[in-house]
């Protein structure tokens, strides 16, 4: 009972100083100052009694109580007649007054400043510094990469757009970049990251980035059905608050075909959009076609590797590209900038070298890309002639259907030789799936069969002979609804195997329960297929239950890379784009047998020397030996053209050559 009446004691206190608190400002005034008289007047008064030096008659003590009581409320405590003291005490209120304004007005103004940069709504004042439109799970990678390319800048800066809280942004980006650099104590380095809060498509929002002095613009395309109505407003907004072309690269991604001549029509002649469903598709098409090609645009696309830069001709002006391709030791040549901005990849060897064009190649730096010729170290007698034969037919699986999946189609029937056949399986039933490819009946190369089923199913997997076919594409299934399989009703599941919607990363929940179910057929079977998987977050691909070097197409993450580079380096959007089409040059894997001999140890050069015989340009090896062991799992692009090494049967050498 005790308790409850202290409780209740407790309660009726703290009801009793709400209502004091709700009373009003006078109410406040009030009690406030007969709370402190109430402290202060007793205090005083046992100080001047408790002071041997006090006035011995009771008025003088008074009078002592009263000055105490003045100095410690700040009203004087001035002692003489009645209208003395009255007007000392109004002129002490009077200024009391007047300092307590002034302290609370500053007050205000400080705490209205330290709010809006809170909220993110002041300007940034940077020239030089990469803006970044929009909010996205592609963020991270971006700005770590960004991050990774400002590493040898003195001074550099990311400012970030988005209509997101900027304390939230900060500290989820100071999440991400800790967690990718944890161990190696670099963190942001040089780099400082600025985040302001506002809509995208708001021009005046834009204006807080200061868009117009940047050197680069990237406009990440969000997540949801109206992400690319949303990339396509923020692009006009950004006309909009920088009418006047300046000399910051935009770069934009778009996820579905249909927005993508929208998009760069927003952009402008001077941007670049990528169109994430077109490139994803033909990646998915070339790693199929030859496994381990995603490892080694994982290494081009990553900052922390060797990738794509120019170099001044210098003393290779008026000679010929082949001669280039053994000039440079420690890079390798890929193509020529011309001086209009014009790019071609693997021109051929007879091509005559401007002063006013600059070599592209691949190298580690920028600095390492330094003329030395490495042409005395061919050796003559490994070289050997082979040539590549027609096409064979072959027997292709695509598990899973999505909105790319009629471009995944339409490639694979630019590739494979006559008579090979494609078989989907797929929620979406027949009718539908052939109305949305639109490309079956064009297909001259490639028989279509459509099989209507769930890709998460092991007894349908098993029936398929999975084993049997030469390659397997999984794809991330989307937009229908789930079907139980027949032998038993479906049982409850931690993991929702329903199909998600079009984006996010719902997707990847129904593909690594099917890379779990193939892993255990390939087991069975003795015999692993030749898969490629596509998967929206780089995060699940860690998970996902497949050997170690498998190839792995992470949209997202790819996407964010590619936007990187194009952003620190323009010219590279005409590179990317042809590496990426069906026509023109591209990279292959072949075997290092068709070039050299496999019987003795030969340098880099001579496998340099022999694809230049056959107009192609080698970049780099995979050996078979360390297919399994990461993280570079055998690829090895760049090595230095001096290095002896000793190939198998089974290798493959890196080569840029037309399709």
């Amino acid at each position: 009972m005790a308790q409850r009446h202290t409780t209740s004691l407790a309660l009726r206190l703290r009801y009793r100083f709400d209502n004091l608190m709700a009373g009003g400002t006078t109410a406040l005034i009030g009690w406030f100052a007969l709370a402190c008289l109430t402290v202060v007047v007793p205090a005083s008064t046992v100080l001047v009694w408790a002071d041997r030096a006090a006035p011995a008659t009771l008025s003088g003590r008074l009078a002592a109580v009263w000055v105490s009581v003045g100095q410690t409320l700040k009203i004087g405590g001035a002692v003489g007649s009645p209208l003395y003291v009255l007007a000392s005490v109004a002129l002490a209120l009077v200024a009391l007054l007047f300092v307590s304004t002034l302290v609370g007005l500053i007050t205000t103004g400080i705490n209205r400043r330290i709010m809006l940069l809170r909220r993110g709504h002041s300007t940034v004042l940077e020239s030089g510094h990469t803006v970044l439109l929009g909010w996205s799970d592609q963020i991270f990678p971006v700005v770590g990469e960004l991050v990774a390319a400002n590493a040898n800048q003195r001074r550099s800066a990311i400012a970030v757009l988005a209509p997101k809280d900027k304390v939230e942004m900060e500290e989820e980006i100071s999440t991400s970049i800790a967690a990718t650099t944890a161990g190696t104590g670099i963190g942001t380095g040089t780099t400082r990251i600025i985040c302001r809060n506002g809509r995208t498509t708001d021009p005046t929002a834009l204006a807080r980035v200061s868009p117009r002095t940047a050197k680069a613009v990237l406009v990440l395309p969000p997540e949801g059905d109206t992400g690319d109505a949303q990339v396509v407003k923020t692009l006009l907004a950004l006309d909009a608050a920088v009418p006047e072309p300046g000399g910051a690269v935009v770069v934009a991604a778009v996820r579905d075909t249909r927005s993508h001549l929208t998009a760069r029509l927003a952009a402008g002649p001077g941007g670049h959009v990528l169109c994430v469903d077109d490139i994803i598709a033909r990646l998915l098409v070339q790693t199929a076609r030859e496994p381990g090609l995603s490892l080694v645009y994982q290494e081009l696309l990553d900052f922390a590797g060797d990738e794509f830069y120019t170099a001044a001709p210098q003393g290779l002006a008026g000679r010929t590209f082949g001669e280039a391709l053994l000039a440079f030791s420690t890079s390798s040549v890929v193509g020529l900038l011309h001086a209009d901005g014009g790019v071609a990849l693997n021109p051929d060897p007879g091509t005559t070298i401007s002063a006013g064009e600059r070599i592209i190649l691949i190298s580690e730096d920028d600095d390492t890309a330094v003329p030395a010729d490495a042409s005395s170290c061919v050796d003559e007698d490994a070289i050997v002639t082979a040539h590549s034969g027609a096409p064979e037919a072959e027997r292709l699986l695509l598990l899973g259907w999505n909105r790319r999946a009629p471009l995944v189609v339409e490639q694979l029937d630019q590739f494979v030789g006559p008579g090979s056949t494609l078989d989907v399986v797929s929620l979406a039933d027949e009718v539908r799936t052939r109305a949305a490819s639109g490309v079956t009946e064009a297909c001259s190369h490639l028989e279509v069969a459509f099989r209507r089923g769930d890709i998460t199913d092991p007894e349908l997997l098993a029936k398929l002979d999975v084993p049997a076919y030469d390659r397997v594409i999984v794809i991330g299934e989307t937009g229908h609804e789930p079907v139980p399989h027949a032998a038993t009703p479906p049982p409850a599941r931690a993991i929702d195997l329903g199909l998600a919607p079009e984006t996010g990363t719902e997707t990847d929940d129904r593909t690594l329960v099917t890379l779990l179910h193939l892993r255990a057929i390939g087991e069975a079977a003795g015999r692993e297929p030749s898969l490629t998987t596509e998967m929206s977050d780089d995060g699940n691909r860690l998970l996902a239950p497949a050997r170690e070097g498998a190839d792995f197409i992470v949209s997202g993450r790819l996407i964010s890379l590619l936007m990187t580079q194009i952003s620190e380096s323009p010219y590279l959007a005409a590179v990317f784009e042809e590496l990426f089409e069906a026509e023109g040059n591209e990279l292959h894997l072949k075997p290092v047998a068709d070039y050299v001999r496999t019987d003795r140890e030969v340098t880099f050069a001579t496998l340099v020397e022999s694809a230049r015989r056959r107009r192609e340009c080698a970049v780099g090896y995979r050996l078979r030996a360390g297919t399994a062991t990461g993280p570079a799992y055998g690829v090895r692009l760049n090595p230095d053209k001096r290095q002896r090494v000793r190939f198998g049967e089974h290798d493959w050498l890196i080569v840029l050559a037309e399709s």
